[in-house]
């Protein structure tokens, strides 16, 4: 499984870009949240460990075991709906063997993993209606258990994986099209059935989240309020932010006019306390990650190999969208996190190893750019 590399090949560019954002992560939950702070520092160390690690192992070999991952995937995700621990109303979290984790985070990197290896055995065949079909089909059991939790910002984020994945994997432009010009109209009319008022297709508060970003005037005080908050304090830190752990009295953070800011509106702390040049870096580091990964799928060896640099591409890019498009107001509340950034040990962990796979793709591209 371990092979000869040459230290030159390893991507450190990207292993520094990573570091980066995950140290400015740290700094921000200390800020949000003191107490997590350590916690968050022990799972970067953690990460760095296992990403190390991994990068050094053949991936070519360890994709031999995708219906392992998918169907441990699965498991994961079928014990959550049976077993899981609830908080806040959502039942995401299950604790096996005392450690507390939430699987629909090591979904993403699982799924990655057994497309990569089940497209590339396909390839050939991928564009025929059979083999589409198989791919959507095993796609939906994992979509499902996650949309149940509930978790409607992750059952997005790993929609958008999968049509990243398909179209790295080899989809006709052909049949992208043909579905483009399905779904578009196919949104645009299920947005206008979810605003009305005796709906069933999303939860309550689900539709509620998207009314109070359409009209948050009418919503300031309830639904609107995280958003209408984190927009005030990503302002009012102007160019240079107010301070690390700034102790002035009218800081949208210190006043808890944020719930939970150590997590999906983290980026709101970055903007209030160190301004226009901290959410800059932020977005730059999120968009140069990005595109390293992209740049190694361009130069992987094999179909798997670009499929599982350009997925994380598409974990990391969209989902770092997403967050920010929320904090913002560009989107509405979804609840998602920043990657690299927020608190989470799962993610955190789950992010490390997706990149330790990504690295040792680098390690074995066919020749740099």
């Amino acid at each position: 499984m371990l092979k000869q590399y040459r230290i030159r090949d390893y991507d450190f560019k990207l292993v520094l870009l990573v570091i980066s954002l995950t140290v400015i992560g740290i700094f921000a939950v200390g800020s949000a949240k003191e107490s997590m702070q350590k916690t968050q520092i022990a799972g970067f160390i953690l990460g760095l460990f296992l990403m190390l690690v991994l990068s050094l192992f053949d991936y070519s070999v360890l994709l031999k075991l995708n219906w392992l991952f998918y169907i441990g995937n699965f498991v994961l995700l079928a014990l959550v709906a049976v077993m899981g621990e609830t908080k806040n109303g959502a039942q995401r979290w299950i604790e096996l063997f005392g450690i507390e984790f939430q699987p629909s985070e090591t979904a993403k990197i699982l799924l990655i993993l057994f497309y990569a290896q089940f497209i590339m055995k396909h390839k050939e065949r991928l564009n025929t209606f059979k083999n589409i079909g198989i791919c959507c089909i095993l796609i939906l059991p994992p979509l499902a258990f996650i949309f149940k939790q509930p978790n409607l910002s992750t059952t997005i984020v790993l929609a958008v994986v999968f049509c990243v994945i398909m179209f790295v994997g080899g989809l006709h432009w052909k049949i992208v099209s043909s579905v483009l010009a399905v779904i578009v109209p196919v949104f645009v009319i299920t947005l206008t059935i979810i605003l009305q008022p005796d709906q069933s297709l999303i939860r309550g508060y689900q539709q509620t989240r998207i009314l109070a970003w359409l009209h948050p005037e009418e919503y300031a005080t309830t639904e609107a309020y995280q958003q209408l908050n984190s927009i005030m304090a990503i302002g009012s830190g102007q160019l240079e932010g107010k301070g690390y752990k700034t102790n002035v009295i009218s800081s949208v953070k210190n006043g808890n006019f944020i719930s939970e800011p150590q997590t999906d509106f983290i980026f709101a702390v970055i903007g209030e306390e160190f301004g226009f040049v901290g959410t800059c870096t932020v977005i730059i580091l999120v968009i140069l990650i990005t595109l390293e990964c992209l740049l190694v799928a361009r130069r992987a060896k094999d179909l798997a190999g670009s499929i599982i640099a350009a997925g994380m591409a598409g974990l990391i890019g969209f989902q770092g969208f997403l967050n920010i498009g929320v904090t913002t107001g560009l989107l509405p509340n979804t609840g998602v996190t920043l990657p690299f950034v927020s608190y989470g040990l799962t993610s955190l962990l789950s992010l490390y190893i997706g990149i330790g796979f990504v690295l040792n793709v680098g390690l074995q591209c066919k020749s740099k750019y």
